[in-house]
């Protein structure tokens, strides 16, 4: 289309080509209005859960106290004549696992994704990483089994001198959940590091650096970014694990300290992936406090990925 203008000295009309589309496209506005609907779809499901979680809360807080529920150091939901509902022993069970999976998962998967970019053969690399991402989809339920029936004997006849009491331990469930967020570790990070501009690599070649010094002092500070990203979805996939923590971990409410892995705990998931089996009456203070659980659960995630988006954004390298 050519609409007419004055040219610069303002002697006559001069063509100019317009950008505006000669014919209504219509599949272009269907495409953007589907593009729409699922940005907003996406919107709609993130308030629901939040209000589904919400609503029973504010039941279940009428009748329990928020302090009760927030410092109270004894959960036992299921005792009908004294119950009683401290988040505490859940919440510290679950960072205790989160804390084990995360010593297990970052060095493991940072090294492992040290080596993939910067030292692995393309050869290795076309086979090592597809391995990766498909261990990422193994069920956890799977998982939680060769903890309890692989990993919990191997550490009992490796460590006889610790106090084996029972079948479960939050030290294997932390270990597994760690074997469990490994690949997702490895293989965010493994793409942060690849995707470090060449110049770089090459600049501190040329200036006599080896290697390891290049992958340490100049790879792996220019992708800090994404290797926090990859630690943050680690720690939000341990957060949030159900089947591994359910199987290996128990399902007793109790405070231990740090170094009592041997101990059985239950985790916020746990306790809500144990309770709501559809056993309980709706709207008991029971069926309530599964959801004042899980929006306890759902704040600690908020908070997580809040930090980690600080971070992200503390400490992003822009390349030109």
């Amino acid at each position: 289309m050519l609409t007419e203008t004055k040219d610069a000295a303002g002697q006559g009309p001069e063509s100019v080509p317009s950008l505006a589309a000669s014919s209504p496209r219509y599949g272009e506005k269907v495409i953007k209005g589907l593009l729409t609907l699922c940005a907003g779809l996406s919107v709609a499901v993130t308030t629901a859960i939040v209000i589904s979680l919400v609503v029973p809360s504010i039941t279940f807080f009428r009748a329990i106290p928020l302090t009760d529920f927030l410092f109270g150091t004894a959960w036992f939901p299921d005792f009908a004549s004294n119950a009683s509902f401290g988040v505490v022993p859940i919440v510290v069970g679950t960072l205790t696992v989160v804390l084990i999976s995360l010593l297990v998962a970052i060095p493991v998967g940072l090294l492992s994704a040290i080596y993939l970019a910067e030292y692995a053969p393309a050869r290795v690399r076309r086979v090592v990483k597809p391995m990766l991402e498909v261990l990422e989809g193994i069920p956890t339920v799977a998982i939680g089994l060769f903890a309890l029936l692989f990993l919990r004997p191997v550490a009992e006849s490796l460590f006889p001198f610790l106090p084996w009491r029972t079948p479960f331990a939050v030290g294997i469930a932390g270990v597994a959940v760690g074997l469990m967020i490994v690949p997702l570790v490895a293989s965010v990070a493994e793409d942060a590091m690849r995707a470090v501009p060449r110049s770089l690599r090459e600049g501190a070649y040329a200036l006599g650096s080896s290697k390891l010094r290049v992958s340490a002092r100049v790879v792996f500070p220019a992708a800090i970014s994404g290797i926090v990203a990859a630690i943050v979805l680690g720690s939000s996939r341990a957060i949030g694990e159900t089947m591994v923590v359910l199987i290996a971990a128990g399902a007793t409410p109790q405070l231990i300290a740090p170094w009592e892995v041997t101990e059985s705990i239950q985790t916020m998931t746990a306790y809500i992936g144990s309770t709501a089996t559809g056993d309980i009456a709706t709207g008991t203070i029971t069926y309530n406090g599964i959801f004042a659980v899980g929006l306890v659960l759902f704040v600690m995630t908020l908070a997580m990925n809040m930090i980690a988006i600080r971070l992200v954004r503390r400490f992003r390298e822009v390349y030109e």
